[in-house]
């Protein structure tokens, strides 16, 4: 027996060891996805009204003012990343990415709530802004767990099965099909569970949120379609396991 071990030859040990990383880009684009999840989520803490002097509705539909979150012009691109994801790598590794990313959230929500917990310094004025923006609500949790999780899937789920009928055909199909049924889904859970909390208390504001968060996702992702197929193009290229 060596030093070393009985089944370890000693020339293991003659230089430093180091794991190899991969050149897949899915790593950059989880962490950019992850990334863009716990940021929305922040901004979408703050209620937004657009054209408050103007007021139209059609029936019980109000149209104008438009009632929206912080997290709205960020949060369509958690979609078109989970685009490429699932265009690329397929529904259980885009599943894998969407659950890194319901753990990142959930883990800065325990962070946020245990500092919210600890006791201020003299000096720190800061305290009731802390808790007013990043302070955890329970129903703004859940809320954004449960829409990012079921329209994140839901997302990938369609535009892999529509994959599996087209092939490589028809790619702004299931970009366009998929994001109708994951946003529809996610706008619909977040803002039933949510709406109460950033201060929307009418039948009318309640339709207009779901409405108009909808819409502008929906709009983003056919708007951007160059792009993503752009981004999808080159990561197909550079990844040497695509097939």
């Amino acid at each position: 027996m060596t030093e070393h071990g009985p089944n370890t030859s000693p020339a293991l040990f003659d230089h430093a060891a180091f794991a190899r990383v991969g050149r897949s880009p899915y790593t950059g684009i989880v962490v950019l996805f992850t990334a863009v999840l716990m940021i929305s989520n922040i901004s979408a803490t703050k209620g937004i009204a657009f054209f408050t002097d103007s007021e139209f509705a059609v029936g019980p539909l109000q149209i104008l003012p438009i009632i929206t979150d912080g997290g709205f012009f960020l949060f369509p691109l958690a979609y078109i990343l989970g685009d490429v994801l699932s265009e690329v790598y397929g529904f259980a590794a885009t599943r894998r990415a969407v659950l890194y990313g319901f753990g990142a959230v959930a883990l800065s929500a325990l962070c946020f709530w245990i500092t919210q917990q600890l006791p201020p310094a003299d000096f720190y004025e800061g305290q009731e802004s802390f808790e007013n923006v990043l302070g955890v609500v329970p129903r703004m949790l859940i809320a954004g767990l449960a829409g990012y999780a079921v329209g994140q899937l839901l997302n990938s789920y369609v535009l892999v099965r529509i994959k599996e009928r087209t092939r490589e055909k028809y790619l702004w199909a299931r970009l366009i099909g998929s994001t109708v049924v994951g946003e529809f889904a996610d706008t619909l859970i977040f803002c039933s569970i949510a709406a109460g909390v950033i201060g929307i208390t009418t039948w009318g504001d309640f339709v207009n949120f779901v409405i108009v968060g909808f819409l502008w996702k929906t709009l983003v992702e056919i708007v951007v379609l160059p792009v993503t197929y752009r981004v999808i193009a080159y990561v197909k290229k550079r990844e040497p396991s695509y097939a």
